[in-house]
């Protein structure tokens, strides 16, 4: 019979931890999309610059965004998560 899973097992700390790192890496990006598509794209199209043939809000939010994410979650998943067994530690001691 299994027995119930303990709220303390380190795991679910671990996943916790993690779990908040993405939600922030979410709000971050956000933040970023939003801050550049319409600080600069709420200008009248007349004035736009433009960057590879991309209006700049597209460019900085879309393009470099993307870039920027990209980046930001290889470096936080390889420095930051950990690798977490998914077997039971009990379960492992019987066999």
């Amino acid at each position: 019979m299994k027995q119930p899973l303990d709220q303390n097992d380190q795991r679910f700390k671990i996943a916790n931890r993690e779990a908040l790192i993405g939600v922030g890496l979410v709000i971050f990006n956000f933040i970023w999309w939003y801050g550049f598509a319409y600080g600069l794209g709420s200008k009248p199209v007349e004035e736009y610059t433009y960057i590879f043939g991309l209006p700049a809000w597209f460019f900085y939010s879309c393009v470099l965004g993307f870039i920027v994410m990209v980046i930001l979650v290889t470096v936080i998943v390889k420095g930051f998560f950990k690798e977490v067994p998914f077997d039971d530690e009990e379960e492992e001691g019987r066999k």
